[in-house]
């Protein structure tokens, strides 16, 4: 449920209404706008008297949402919600681009990767430390050393770093790490989603390989329902029966979710596509579709690269997508 006040309601009857609908045992989350005040309503609202509520003065409407998802909901959250971490800021109007190799391989490696997307525009790092491959026998990553090591890269760039997560047990080694990733495996890893809502870390959530908008918004609704609303929503491409690419990315649920959700949405065209050669012109398309940012995989030498080096541009390819995609993102701004 929301309850849409009036511009002129003042501070102390919001705090007074506020009161009121906690006593009730319900969640209320404020969303402060230019011209209204919304008030969220999270919990077992049957128990709210609809009409009386209606009938204050300070209240404009009051309206029943009947999504499943209520803190991710748009109607609960009318302006955008922009997370900022490091400087920078996604969402509102404010585009990341991030960009890094598929997972860490050695110092020199990420070091270099780093300062070469830098210089071409990039403002987030990425890099896997702890990479779920569908072969037992590939290379797993470099785990806590993969981390230290894109810390040292952050030092050296002062670009912010994000890198997935694939278990609670390994949280802390998360604590200084600015983005943590939930990949498409774990969209639906509950627990995991739980212990991520207790952090006030953004966290980059990834869709499922077969999971719909509604399910994706609904993983959000976990993290968010345990206090942590920086979450920035990720699509990475969906599993269908065409085999052309590695997936088919859906660039509609960019303009979907932007309907249905204030959270902030990027687009991955490097694990969507699989293909080095297909990247850039997805890239475009997603800036070109309104995407909060783009996710491109980087490496210095993608033939000799341990992890998906055939989705991977060089430095040199990235630079030349970078300034097409700030090109698109001026005609359609």
């Amino acid at each position: 449920m929301i309850a849409i006040l009036k511009h002129d309601a003042t501070p102390s009857q919001v705090e007074h209404l506020v009161s009121w609908l906690k006593n009730m045992n319900l969640d209320v989350h404020i969303s402060q706008g230019a011209e209204v005040t919304v008030l969220g309503l999270v919990g077992d609202t049957s128990r709210v008297d609809m009409d009386l509520l209606k009938s204050l003065d300070m209240v404009d409407s009051v309206k029943r949402v009947s999504e499943p998802f209520k803190q991710a909901n748009r109607k609960f959250h009318p302006l955008d919600t922009v997370v900022e971490v490091g400087g920078v800021k996604i969402g509102g109007g404010h585009f990341a681009m991030i960009a890094g190799p598929c997972s860490v391989e050695s110092e020199d490696q990420i070091i270099e990767v780093a300062q070469a997307v830098k210089a071409s525009g990039a403002n987030i790092l990425r890099g896997g430390a702890f990479k779920p491959r569908t072969s037992p026998y590939a290379f797993q990553g470099m785990k806590g050393e993969g981390i230290q090591l894109l810390m040292k890269a952050r030092e050296a760039t002062g670009l912010p770093i994000v890198t997935e997560i694939m278990n609670i047990s390994t949280l802390d080694l998360f604590a200084d790490v600015d983005i943590i990733q939930v990949g498409a495996r774990n969209m639906q890893n509950f627990d995991l989603l739980k212990e991520l809502g207790k952090t006030n870390k953004p966290i980059l959530l990834k869709r499922g390989l077969a999971n719909t908008i509604q399910e994706l918004l609904m993983s959000a609704e976990y993290i968010m329902s345990e206090g942590n609303d920086r979450v920035i929503l990720c699509e990475r491409g969906i599993r269908t029966f065409e085999t052309a690419t590695r997936n088919t990315l859906d660039l509609s649920a960019v303009t979907v979710l932007h309907n249905l959700t204030h959270l902030p949405v990027v687009v991955d065209p490097s694990h969507a596509t699989g293909k080095a050669n297909l990247v850039a012109p997805m890239a475009y398309a997603a800036a070109a579709c309104g995407a909060d940012g783009i996710m491109i995989e980087v490496h210095n030498n993608p033939s000799c690269a341990l992890c998906d080096g055939a989705q991977s541009l060089t430095p040199v390819q990235f630079d030349a997508l970078n300034k097409k995609v700030q090109k698109i993102r001026e005609a359609i701004l």
